[in-house]
């Protein structure tokens, strides 16, 4: 996929105003609601997407000062998200609402004048700008996911998944590393049927170790909100097999997953 600025803060607007629309139709009272991610309320996802909307923004206009912060941040260890997570408990749905929204608008508005290959500084390796627009978008739709299941809400899949497939494509190697293994220079071919009905392709079309399957589900097991067992994914080969029992499309220590229905 070539790196389109103005295609992916325009898809990253999208799947914000997808997210707001069903924040914003929640009681008080549905903000305590316990989600999917163990500990992590609703109030507590919307805290993680404004927070890491703002340090992303700064890892643009100050990466200094963004290495000093998250240097700070990740001398708590793995546990440096619920950090994030305690600091925050108490605030009113509306202040959270209105953090998540300003937070996106700044995170926008900067990114949209970057060029795509500007490098940023992350918490895991350093990334592109339009990597960080790609992985802004995964962790809305992710976390959104968390919310919806929670509250019990509906929302179609899009074309916008295709970034969340990319990504969780690109970061095969990081999924292995991440876990201490080296990563395979076997080539994977994946094929998603996307949710209009085309298929999306990575890799070599002679690949022997093949991904097949729905592009919701991939974007489900990248991103850790659904078990393997209850998907409708195909892996051909053992590479690519390993590869779906520990691909994580996103930044941070392995994740623990969700247990099967």
């Amino acid at each position: 996929m070539a790196a389109d600025m103005a295609a992916l803060t325009a898809d990253l607007a999208a799947e914000s105003a997808d997210l707001d629309r069903v924040l914003a139709a929640l009681p008080d009272d549905a903000w305590s609601t316990a989600t999917p991610a163990a500990g992590w309320s609703v109030a507590d996802q919307v805290v993680h997407l404004a927070h890491f909307d703002e340090t992303a923004t700064a890892a643009a206009v100050d990466p200094d000062r963004f290495r000093a912060e998250a240097a700070a941040l990740m001398a708590h260890g793995d546990d440096f998200t619920e950090v994030v997570a305690r600091a925050n408990r108490g605030r009113s749905p509306a202040d959270l609402l209105g953090w998540l929204r300003s937070a996106r608008a700044e995170y926008l508005r900067v990114f949209a004048a970057l060029e795509p290959g500007t490098t940023l500084p992350w918490y895991g390796p350093p990334m592109s700008a339009a990597s960080s627009v790609t992985a802004r978008l995964m962790e809305t739709w992710a976390h959104g996911q968390d919310v919806v299941d929670a509250v019990g809400a509906r929302r179609e899949p899009t074309s916008r998944l295709r970034n969340v497939a990319h990504l969780g494509v690109a970061t095969r190697g990081w999924s292995s590393r991440v876990h201490g293994e080296e990563p395979s220079s076997v080539p994977v071919r994946v094929e998603l049927t996307a949710p209009d009905g085309t298929v999306w392709t990575w890799g070599p079309d002679d690949a022997a170790d093949r991904v097949t399957g729905p592009a919701l589900d991939f974007c489900l097991l990248v991103t850790q909100r659904r078990h393997r067992a209850d998907l409708d994914l195909t892996a051909t080969g053992p590479v690519a097999d390993h590869w779906l029992d520990l691909a994580q499309a996103f930044a941070g220590p392995p994740g623990p997953g969700r247990a099967p229905a």
